[in-house]
């Protein structure tokens, strides 16, 4: 579509936030990354540009999406997010790896509330806020049914660019705003999974809901 290619041209050449502009570019690539090139731009968003279910996350990770060049790609957070979507039919592989894994996905719109990588996964407020354009231009373009945040930063963002007043995150949540219904889960980091905060059952839970309720389930 030549709103998403407008779209792409456009962030990948942002530089509005000059703290996380400095770290996306000096990130350097640990030993099982050795010799790989890193993106270190803005992350772009993909997925089925005629998606019912958009699914918005944090921010790319240093060693994946920064990596990769696309979002929830290629790190752990990728992996458990895919092996949700794959067992409900949204994705064709379980996995994430690469920009040309041939993964595809089915009804799903995949971005961040952040286009790049922040220090220790933590972007400030007003990095937040400069974002936010971005998001809302997404929202406009893809009008999902349903959007599912992962965790507390994401929800806050969605709900703020939906003109939605501040309402507190949990599992599990959902916000009726307008035309668009917002279900909250917490993010599948493997902080979150690993120290049992949430399982992949419970957050697979929150997407096939969402998923249900935006009409990509049969």
């Amino acid at each position: 579509m030549s709103w998403y290619r407008n779209f792409l041209e456009r962030l990948v050449a942002c530089r509005r936030c000059p703290r996380l502009v400095a770290y996306r570019e000096s990130v350097k690539p640990p030993p099982r990354f050795r010799g790989e090139v890193y993106w270190a731009k803005p992350v772009p968003p993909w997925g089925d540009l005629g998606a019912r279910l958009m699914i918005v996350g944090l921010a790319p990770a240093a060693h994946g999406g920064n990596r990769t060049g696309r979002m929830f790609t290629g790190d752990r957070s990728a992996q458990n997010l895919f092996a949700v979507l794959h067992s409900l039919g949204l994705s064709n592989k379980p996995y994430s790896l690469s920009r040309d894994d041939g993964v595809e996905l089915r009804c799903v719109y995949i971005t961040s509330a952040v286009k790049c990588a922040p220090p220790r996964n933590r972007p400030k407020a007003e990095e937040v806020r400069s974002c936010s354009t971005w998001l809302a231009e997404e929202i406009s373009a893809v009008r999902p049914r349903v959007i599912v945040a992962l965790g507390r930063v994401a929800w806050d963002a969605v709900i703020r660019t939906l003109g939605a007043p501040p309402t507190p995150f949990a599992h599990g949540a959902i916000l009726q705003t307008g035309a668009v219904k917002v279900y909250a889960s917490y993010h599948p980091s493997p902080l979150n999974v690993g120290t049992r905060r949430v399982s992949l059952q419970q957050i697979a839970e929150v997407i096939r809901k969402a998923a249900a309720e935006a009409g990509c389930l049969p």
